[in-house]
């Protein structure tokens, strides 16, 4: 049996190229590093500690926190996660209420659970003619805020995962009149701020906390990530103490090695490396706007290193152009959705990567058909409709441990996806990736999500978070 590592060695010798995170792109040497066995260790002396960081990693934290214009920022090796879930822990306290996106990453939705919040939705916009979510609107932020006046935190996330970018601006200034943070998960946006041709950072715009992935879209190592503080709204000694409760107690030297390699090379090579990055990039956007069938696609307000290509008006699914770049042309790309694909790029990218990558959907397009327009109607999905809380997802858990004991009259009961339309979920249900749940523990299922559900089971895509594959367990009475 060979082991993940004969397996890792035997793919990164192949000519397979990667359109997905991480953003190095397999390049050993980008950061003029090299990460063996011989550099891994432990908190020994000289080399700091990253709980109680005072030398070395403090340096390198307040150097991380100049090169993105922060108040304060914080090294993350276990990835965007833990900092979202430190970020809402450290400005709310326990039965407080939250306005969210319902767009956000799953680790938001399990902040909410873990630290007993009791969240109040807010749906962003949604594009029938692209089939893909939007931004999350100022003034519905504002609307939503006088009339839930007891909200303590706002979390959204910009950019998506798709690259739709919101007014952050804007939405700082109608969050910071309710005198209340704003969080915002910008996971995706580590490199915004260092190229006009991208969307200005969010530490500039007047967010509170902000969350990078350093993996995602630049040469750090997977699992990598940035905290920003800023302002004075946020404790921060409240956000740090939970950093400490929840990231290892035994930090990786090797990742916290990247991040510093990575914002030292922002820091001072950012012109050599964006400048060329955004040609290449723009080149690629102009070759795929020619397609015929397939369609480059992108909202008003959009980060252009995400590469989005519809399938609405082609005889061919997300996920049939997925397996043929990968199986024909050796392109993997960083994930098929409802009706389009999306290629991740960065600055690690060669010229040759996007020229195969242009020249293989090129290719595909010449031999698609259009589809027909009643079979393009059918791929539509509805318009999401904001759902009903009905439990906090906290009462979702403390009803799974009273359950059986008569203390309830509800019951978890498995229904086929057909059957939930009004239920209440009593778990999970989402694609990863993106990770962005249909369907979360005490809310009621609503109809566009059960037709979503059906929909990619009929699709082949793999719904996580489920015990039992075409069916999620509800709350029923007895």
């Amino acid at each position: 049996m060979r082991t993940l590592y004969d397996r890792l060695r035997e793919y990164g010798s192949s000519d397979h190229y990667g359109f997905h995170m991480p953003g190095h792109k397999r390049k050993l040497n980008m950061l003029g590093e090299e990460l063996p066995f011989a550099i891994d260790i432990t908190e020994i002396d000289g080399f700091d500690d990253l709980h109680h960081a005072g030398g070395i990693l403090k340096d390198a934290q307040e150097r991380a926190a100049r090169v993105y214009h922060a108040g304060e920022t914080h090294f993350l090796i276990n990835g965007s996660s833990v900092g979202i879930l430190s970020a809402v822990a450290g400005v709310t306290r326990r039965g407080d209420t939250v306005l969210v996106a319902r767009n956000c990453h799953k680790s938001v939705y399990h902040a909410i659970e873990m630290f007993g919040l009791n969240p109040v939705y807010l749906m962003p916009g949604f594009d029938l003619s692209l089939q893909l979510n939007t931004e999350v609107s100022a003034e519905d932020v504002r609307t939503a805020l006088k009339k839930e006046p007891g909200i303590r935190a706002v979390v959204i996330v910009s950019p998506t995962y798709d690259g739709v970018v919101s007014d952050v601006e804007a939405i700082a200034e109608a969050v910071h009149e309710e005198g209340i943070p704003l969080i915002v998960d910008g996971a995706h946006g580590a490199h915004f701020g260092f190229h006009a041709y991208f969307p200005e950072h969010s530490n500039v715009q007047g967010a509170d906390l902000v969350i990078n992935s350093l993996h995602k879209t630049l040469p750090s190592l997977t699992q990598t990530a940035l905290l920003h503080m800023n302002g004075s709204l946020v404790c921060r000694e409240r956000v740090r103490r939970y950093l400490h409760m929840l990231q290892s107690s035994s930090p990786s030297y090797l990742l916290m090695a990247s991040i510093d390699s990575c914002t030292d090379l922002l820091e001072h090579r950012r012109a050599e490396l964006f400048g060329p990055y955004v040609e290449r990039l723009i080149r690629l956007r102009a070759e795929l706007a020619c397609l015929e069938k397939l369609q480059l696609i992108e909202t008003e307000r959009y980060d252009r290193s995400k590469v989005m290509i519809s399938v609405r008006n082609a005889d061919i699914s997300s996920r049939e152009l997925c397996q043929i770049l990968l199986k024909d042309h050796h392109l993997q790309m960083e994930m098929a959705a409802g009706t389009y694909i999306l290629a991740m790029t960065s600055v690690g990218d060669t010229q040759e990567g996007m020229r195969r990558l242009a020249a293989a959907l090129k290719e595909i397009d010449e031999r698609c058909s259009l589809r027909a327009r009643g079979e393009a109607e059918g791929m539509h999905s509805p318009v999401p409709s904001c759902p009903e809380v009905v439990y906090n997802s906290s009462d979702a858990e403390m009803l799974s441990e009273l359950e059986g004991t008569g203390k309830r009259r509800l019951t978890k009961k498995a229904v086929q996806f057909r059957d939930s339309t009004g239920c209440i979920a009593a778990e999970y249900a989402y694609l990863y990736p993106p990770g962005i749940p249909l369907a979360v523990p005490g809310e009621k299922i609503t109809k566009e999500a059960a037709s979503m559900l059906q929909w990619y089971d009929r699709e082949g895509f793999s719904i996580e978070g489920l015990k039992n594959a075409q069916y999620i367990e509800v709350w029923m009475y007895e």
